[in-house]
């Protein structure tokens, strides 16, 4: 035995009840339980002001305020005002003429009196009235495809809403993954501050040596390197949130809150597969597109017929009667019979259908791709839900009360809250890539099938 030892065992005998007390109170914090993650992640900061907006409100906000989809919004409103132009009658023409008109004393007769100045006396008046007629009811199939075309700016906005609210979503699940870290490193920090504590103690006791404590704490700059870069994540994440909200509210007063867990309840595949088909609006937009090619070549073929031009005229010419006559006009359609945008059209339909084609393609591809990360998530979150956080936990305490009471080394010790951290970080990077794909299948399918 060597004179360290014997020193050390004197001053455990010594100081026998104090050292007992901070044991004891070092294994009754190691047993203590460690908040759930998602209620980590859910918990708003007493300090803000403002309450946190759970991800319905956000989503709210977003429909509301946001200036890309309200501007695409208006173009939709712009076709509703263009059914309008496509359903107007042609104007009728007014037409006046007055024709035999004489320049002052040119048509002065000597002979008859008062006739110097009179260059109307033998004028021809004339007036005409015409209309076109609109034949193989073209105005009806100019409001059809007008209308037509609405719907798929419809169709096309509510795809734009689709998309922007999947970035909408990643930015929330980001914001959520972003507290539920740092939630994670303060009280991963919290937890070594109760051992550098401890630790001081047991040198003011000569348990542990000073080089052991300098170790100890020079490994505390690792957890607060954590917490400045989680408080970045995080205020970048907020960042984001409040420019697709088109918020102008401080990041410090502005807060989101809602479950930072999974669900592990996955429906089968070809479920969503029909959902994406009755549901996704870029696929609505193909197939009404088609509907408004199958409108514009009926359009085509009723333009290449002959619209005729009625009239009705009336004119007098001094000194006979006035009268009235009337007439029609009918351009005799023998070059152009619109032949080319009757092709066109024709030619339209079919591209519209292989377009079609190309997107109901892409939606399986999407719903696929979608359903396989969500299945990679569940598959690796599983055992980390059910074993390995439990065990990081159980083995992060029991190194630790073993050191504290001398049967494990400094690195055992430190080697076990590396892992310890490095399962909770895992843990919640995957919760985040969870709720991503999560995100990725709702954008897929068309509507949020998992919250």
């Amino acid at each position: 035995m060597t004179a360290v030892q014997t020193t050390a065992q004197r001053l455990r005998m010594k100081h026998n009840i104090p050292i007992l007390s901070a044991s004891l109170a070092a294994a009754m914090f190691f047993l203590a339980p460690v908040p759930c993650l998602a209620q980590q992640a859910g918990q708003a900061s007493p300090a803000q002001s403002s309450p946190a907006l759970t991800w319905d409100q956000v989503k709210a906000r977003f429909e509301a305020a946001n200036p890309a989809l309200q501007a695409d919004a208006l173009g939709v409103e712009e076709m509703k005002a263009a059914e309008i132009t496509a359903f107007l009658r042609p104007n009728p023409q007014l037409s006046f003429t007055m024709d035999q008109l004489y320049p002052f004393g040119s048509h002065y007769d000597p002979n008859v009196s008062r006739t110097y100045n009179r260059p109307l006396s033998n004028a021809l008046t004339t007036g005409s009235v015409s209309y076109l007629y609109e034949r193989e009811h073209k105005r009806q199939l100019r409001l059809q495809s007008a209308k037509e075309g609405t719907q798929i700016a419809q169709s096309e906005h509510i795809n734009l809403e689709r998309n922007l609210i999947f970035n909408l979503r990643a930015a929330f699940v980001e914001t959520l993954q972003a507290k539920a870290v740092l939630e994670l490193a303060k009280a991963d920090l919290a937890y070594y501050d109760n051992i550098i504590k401890i630790s001081r103690d047991r040198l003011r006791a000569g348990d542990i040596a000073k080089i052991d404590l300098d170790r100890i704490e020079l490994f505390r700059v690792q957890y607060e390197m954590e917490i400045q870069t989680a408080i970045v994540n995080l205020r970048t994440s907020k960042i984001q949130l409040l420019q697709l909200l088109n918020d102008r509210t401080p990041v410090e007063e502005f807060d989101v809150t809602g479950e930072f867990d999974f669900t592990d309840d996955l429906k089968p595949l070809d479920e969503f597969r029909q959902i994406a088909l009755d549901e996704r609006p870029d696929l609505r937009a193909a197939l009404e597109s088609i509907e408004q090619a199958q409108t514009n070549h009926k359009l085509a073929k009723a333009n290449g017929s002959a619209d005729p031009t009625f009239s009705v005229d009336s004119g007098a010419n001094p000194p006979l009667d006035p009268y009235v006559g009337v007439g029609v006009n009918i351009p005799l359609r023998i070059f152009d019979r619109n032949q080319g945008e009757k092709k066109r059209t024709q030619i339209d339909i079919g591209r519209n259908q292989q377009l079609t084609d190309a997107v109901r393609a892409q939606v399986f591809s999407d719903v696929d791709s979608a359903y396989v990360q969500v299945e990679s998530s569940l598959a690796l979150l599983r055992p980390y839900k059910v074993q390995y956080k439990a065990q990081a936990l159980r083995v992060r305490d029991t190194v630790t009360y073993s050191y504290q009471h001398g049967g494990a080394s400094l690195m055992d010790f430190l080697n076990a809250q590396s892992d310890y951290r490095a399962v909770q970080l895992a843990y919640a990077q995957l919760v985040g890539s969870y709720l991503t794909a999560a995100g990725q299948l709702n954008l897929a399918v068309g509507r949020e099938v998992i919250q």
